[in-house]
């Protein structure tokens, strides 16, 4: 049996709950606020999957007792992320962690303390970056790798998507300010919220070998709502360490949504979507002179948490794997996403140092 203690009953909470569930795993859920809980019993879940699962245990965060989980997940606010991942791993470290994106607030502050802790105890740490792991990117990594590409010249991604949506899912919310998405320094915004394409730009450049980002430069529209301060349009341009440049678009704006991802070659491209109609996410593909292809990959909402934890699943027992959602990917998107808001700040191209940690002073900007 494995064991799993989720932290935060809000909705990425839900949906990873019910994924363990699905394999038999024993779950408990722990939040600090207790009608959050009440939610996830009467409404949250039932109104998802059809019925409240009895055997998942509820508890208020307060009443935890010490107990050895083979999974921990952490499915709190950004801005929690770190302090909570660090306490796990020194009470007693279970066998994995899995921390909801984005991993970090953009101060990146505390985030080379978790890195060094993690070496000492040796829990595999996940970045949810659940959609490097869905069939729809399986699907385009089998045909980049029969090389209709040619050379890889660019790759774009865009994850585009009015936030109403978001609202509807959480009724109790009346906005933005209510809770950190309305905060990009809480890891709200655009680019926080969103950041799962900055992750498949990185995801796809990796697999081409094209290296790190190391260069960005950014235009962010800021927005300043009553209390709320967020990114409602993040637009980004990068480049990587062996050359490889591209763009990324992030927003709160659009509808309908478009998510996405193209990776032009010298004779061909590859375009991974999500989401391409209600029932399906797709891959089109064709190379210069043919007619392209479409592939529709059915799918369910919940089939996007299902990969990660199957992912998980091998790694605890123990199947080794240069996991895409691995901390070090997790991290280096974070630092994607602060040398964004310093380009934007300042106006300038910064330039990111992974040699010099996972921090602000691997961020520098040429005069």
């Amino acid at each position: 049996m494995v064991y799993v203690k989720i932290y935060g009953a809000g909705s990425i909470g839900n949906h990873l709950a019910y994924a363990c569930r699905s394999k038999g795993w024993n779950v408990l859920i722990c939040d600090v606020d207790t009608e959050a809980l009440e939610r996830t019993k009467y409404e949250i879940y039932p109104s998802r999957y059809g019925s409240w699962d009895d055997e998942i245990s509820l508890i208020a965060e307060a009443e935890l007792e010490e107990h050895k989980y083979d999974l921990v997940i952490i499915g709190t606010p950004p801005d929690t992320h770190l302090k909570l991942a660090c306490n796990v791993l020194k009470r007693g470290a279970p066998k994995a962690l899995l921390i909801e994106k984005p991993l970090c607030a953009p101060s990146l502050q505390g985030l080379d303390e978790l890195q060094k802790l993690v070496e000492k105890v040796g829990t595999h740490v996940f970045v949810g970056y659940n959609h490097t792991l869905t069939k729809n990117t399986k699907l385009a990594e089998q045909i980049i790798k029969k090389g209709i590409l040619g050379e890889p010249l660019s790759i774009m991604a865009k994850t585009r998507e009015h936030w109403g949506g978001i609202f509807k899912a959480h009724p109790w919310l009346s906005g933005p300010k209510d809770t950190y998405l309305g905060f990009s320094d809480k890891g709200g915004g655009a680019l926080g919220e969103h950041s799962h394409a900055v992750n498949i730009w990185q995801h796809f450049a990796y697999m081409l070998d094209k290296g790190k980002i190391t260069e960005v430069s950014a235009l962010i529209d800021m927005v300043e709502a009553g209390a709320a301060n967020y990114d409602q349009l993040s637009l980004l341009n990068v480049r990587t360490e062996k050359g490889l440049s591209g763009n990324i678009i992030q927003d709160v704006i659009t509808a309908p949504a478009q998510k996405q991802s193209r990776i032009q070659g010298s004779k061909g491209f590859v375009e991974w979507h999500v989401n391409w109609d209600s029932n399906n996410d797709a891959v089109v593909y064709g190379e210069q002179g043919e007619k392209q292809k479409m592939e529709l990959i059915p799918k369910t909402r919940p089939e996007d948490f299902a990969g990660e934890i199957n992912h998980i699943e091998k790694l605890l027992k123990g199947e080794k794997s240069n996991s895409p959602i691995s901390l070090q990917r997790g991290m280096e998107t974070m630092l994607v996403i602060a040398a964004a808001f310093r380009s934007s700040m300042e106006n300038k191209t910064v330039k990111i140092d992974y040699d010099a940690g996972y921090n602000l002073k691997a961020l520098s900007t040429s005069q």
